[in-house]
Order: C-alpha cells, then sequence, then structure tokens
C-alpha cells in the first residue's frame, strides 16, 4: 500500500469505512509521517497502532496500542507518533524494543486490585444503557421484571466476574425446576444479552452464559402427581420436618409458586378473626397483580406449629433471610418418599428393590393442586382464580372490566383440596389400602 501522511480526517474515513466492514481482511496501513508507524484494521473493525523495526536482522513488530476515534482514545495519532519515535531511538541504540518493555514492566508497582463489578450495578448500568435505549416499551417491562425478579435477586451482591457458566446453569436450571420452562429460556437469552454487553464494555473478559438451551429448560411439563405420589409426598414432608417438610406442604395446599411461599413475610399474613388470608403484594407476584390466597385450616395448623426464626419471614433458618436450598429439599424430600414407598412394598411382601418413582418438580405440585380442585367439580376461571393466572376463560369486555376476586369461591376450592389432601395422606389401613390399590 503507497504510504500517504496519516491526518485526521483520513483516520475518520478508515474508522467509518471499517465500522461498515470494509476490512474484509487485516489491513495495515503505514503512516508516512512517521516511519515504521502503522495502523492495523481487523475485519471485525477494531484498529489499533504498531511499530515495525529490525533487530539482529530480524524484522519484529511491537504493539503501541488500540485506536479509537473521540475523546476517549488512548492513542491518537498524535500519541502513537510519539511512541514509534521513542521506540526507533531504543532501534538505533542497538537495543530490543521487547527486552525494554520487559524491563520496563519489571519495574513498574504492582496495580491496585480491580474494584469489584457487583452484578447489581451493573445490571441497573445495563437496564439505562442497553435495556432502555433498544427496546419498545413493552419488552423493556418484561426484561426488567425477570432481572427484578428471576436474576438481581441471586447475584446482585456478587462480583460479575465471580459468575461461572455453572452459576448461570445452575440458576436455568432452578427456574424450569419451578415449573417455568419458558421463563428459563427468557432468562438465558437476557443473560447472554447482558454479558455480551459487559464483554462489548471490558467489564468481563468472556461470556458465561452457555451456548444453546438444555432439553430440561425448554421441555413443556403437563406432570400431575398421583393420589399415592401426593400420600408419599405429605408422609416423607412428616419425617423430613422442618424446615422442607412444611415448605413442601405449603407448596402443595395454597397451589402458589415456589419462591412466593418461601419468601412469604409474616406482614403478609392475616391469622386472627374468620377471614385468615395471606396477601401476596404485587411486586412478588408473577403478573405484577397483588394475589389473595384464603388460607384453609389445614394450612392454618401448619402455619402455626412453624419456630419463629426472625421477625421478617414466615419461612426461615437464618431470621434474616427466607429458607434457601430448594434442590437439596427437594433430594431430601425424594429420597424419603422412597424409602416409605420401598418400606411399604416389603410389608406386603413385594420387592422393594423393584419400586420406581417417577420424577416431579415443585412446580408440579402447583399444577397437581390445580388438577385436584378441578377434580373437585370446581370452574377452570376459580382454579384461575387460586393460581392467580391471567384468565382465559373471561374475555373481551368482561375480561377488562371484571375485578371480582372469586375470594369466597377460592376459599371453598382450597379449603375442599386440603380436605382431599387430608383424605388421601391419613395413616392408617384406609390409606395402606389406597396404596396397595
Amino acid at each position: 500500500m503507497a504510504k500517504s501522511v496519516l491526518n485526521q480526517k483520513k483516520l475518520e474515513a478508515i474508522a467509518k469505512s471499517a465500522a461498515a466492514g470494509g476490512y474484509t481482511v487485516r489491513t495495515e496501513i503505514p503512516d508516512a509521517g512517521q516511519p515504521g508507524l502503522y495502523l492495523v484494521v481487523q475485519p471485525s473493525g477494531s484498529m489499533s497502532w504498531a511499530f515495525r523495526y529490525r533487530h539482529a536482522g530480524r524484522p519484529r513488530k511491537m504493539t503501541i496500542g488500540p485506536f479509537v476515534l473521540g475523546e476517549d482514545a488512548s492513542f491518537t495519532l498524535a500519541k502513537a507518533r510519539e511512541a514509534a519515535q521513542e521506540a526507533s531511538r531504543i532501534v538505533s541504540d542497538g537495543r530490543d524494543l521487547a527486552e525494554v518493555r520487559d524491563q520496563e514492566k519489571a519495574q513498574e508497582p504492582e496495580p491496585e486490585p480491580a474494584k469489584a463489578d457487583l452484578v447489581g450495578d451493573v445490571l441497573d448500568e445495563f437496564v439505562k444503557r442497553h435495556v432502555k435505549k433498544k427496546n419498545r416499551e413493552s419488552t423493556q417491562t418484561n426484561t426488567i421484571s425477570f432481572i427484578d425478579k428471576r436474576i438481581r435477586p441471586e447475584w446482585k451482591d456478587r462480583d460479575i466476574r465471580s459468575i461461572t457458566k455453572r452459576d448461570v446453569v445452575k440458576l436455568l436450571d432452578d427456574i424450569a425446576d419451578d415449573g417455568a420452562p419458558e421463563s428459563a429460556a427468557r432468562v438465558r437469552a437476557i443473560l447472554s444479552k447482558f454479558f455480551n454487553w459487559a464483554v462489548d464494555r471490558d467489564i468481563v473478559d468472556a461470556s458465561p452464559v452457555p451456548k444453546g438451551s438444555t432439553a430440561k429448560q425448554g421441555a413443556s411439563r403437563e406432570r400431575v402427581l398421583t393420589d399415592q405420589e401426593v400420600r408419599l409426598v405429605w408422609l416423607a414432608c412428616e419425617n423430613v420436618g422442618w424446615p422442607f417438610g412444611p415448605l413442601v406442604k405449603l407448596l402443595l395446599l395454597t397451589a402458589q409458586r415456589r419462591n412466593e411461599v418461601a419468601h412469604a413475610e409474616l406482614k403478609e399474613l392475616a391469622l386472627s378473626g374468620n377471614d385468615q388470608q395471606w396477601v401476596i403484594p404485587e411486586e412478588r407476584t408473577k403478573n405484577g397483580k397483588e394475589h389473595v390466597i384464603p388460607l384453609s385450616a389445614l394450612v392454618l395448623q401448619i402455619i402455626e406449629a412453624l419456630p419463629r426464626v426472625g421477625k421478617k419471614f414466615l419461612l426461615s433458618t437464618t431470621g434474616e433471610t427466607p429458607v434457601s436450598g430448594f434442590s437439596r429439599a427437594k433430594k431430601i424430600i425424594a429420597a424419603e418418599m422412597l424409602a416409605l414407598a420401598k418400606k411399604e412394598a416389603a410389608e406386603r411382601g413385594l420387592d422393594p428393590e423393584e419400586v420406581k418413582l417417577e420424577a416431579w418438580t415443585f412446580h408440579d405440585l402447583r399444577r397437581t393442586a390445580a388438577s385436584g380442585m378441578a377434580r373437585l367439580g370446581f370452574p377452570v376461571h376459580v382454579v384461575e382464580a387460586v393460581l392467580n393466572h391471567q384468565s382465559g376463560s373471561i374475555k373481551g369486555v368482561a375480561k377488562i372490566y371484571n375485578r371480582y376476586q372469586y375470594l369466597d369461591e377460592k376459599r371453598e376450592a382450597l379449603t375442599s383440596w386440603a380436605e382431599y389432601v387430608q383424605r388421601i395422606t391419613a395413616v392408617g389401613e384406609e390409606a395402606n389400602r389406597q396404596s396397595a390399590a
């Protein structure tokens, strides 16, 4: 390439062409204003300064630094020329630039540890500079909701550089295990954009988000536990005890989501009088709407028996944070269920080693409760009201103006479901006959 003296106007033209994909191969553009100085343009559009020289009869190259247009440029044309002039003097003295640089680096003081970039703070920047600028309003609202409910609570106080692929996979698996594979896929997409954005801003070196999605995260589930499985779940909870036993019982009886139950606060509960309720505020519900759950006598019995640890959460082992460790809880309950099933098989003269139980998730308990209430004769709109679903059975103008919460119907449905669970989980001769059937 013919040499010409580089200037600001030419650099702007080169940068514009590079950004538009005008360089399909790596290209070195020499600066006639300073011998040995080159502007290196990559096919990706990134640019850097380099100095070419010879030492001991062999050609060598030294990278000076990156070049970008604007006030943030570390190496402007003038600074690049100064660096090249200094390098040229070193070479003319017969010294090797590489050795000189190594010596200078060794004499430099140790850099101070990098300030931690907390995930919560970086998410704030991501929302401000990307989500709100690159998306329409409905997408902004949806994305911010997923960030605030699914990502921020898990990692907000961690250094973003400490997040690993294993952390991401665990988060996505936990969401999928909660019966929300579509949500897991959406969170994965948000995390992918978030970490790629962080890479572009040199906050992290690489994205920890795995390529693609697991079948587990994308699978649609229709699992409903049988009465026998419900009985085993209940008895396993009795044997396991606090805190996971009561947690799983409340999931089964209230038909609410895992985090809604696990993060329930004492101030949300109205336990006195004749209209005991649990009111989940809008900031803790999936659809952003306050949800009222009438409490059955059996649920009240469980709540009253809970140890009070701290003054904020219904279920807490520390008093400061809600109960956690859901994967461990699931494994403990499932193992106890299998042990009970094997014991009962042996008592009936069967081979306990032949006993197998189908896998289930916490969200399957919610689906089981909904199916159970439907089996008991409650209409779909009442079951949807219990679940706090956007109703598909009430449409058009009626849907817009319908503000009736079906509190009496919900109380009747949840009470009937609790009584049914009590019947099928009763310990005694009748339960044994049901389990043998």
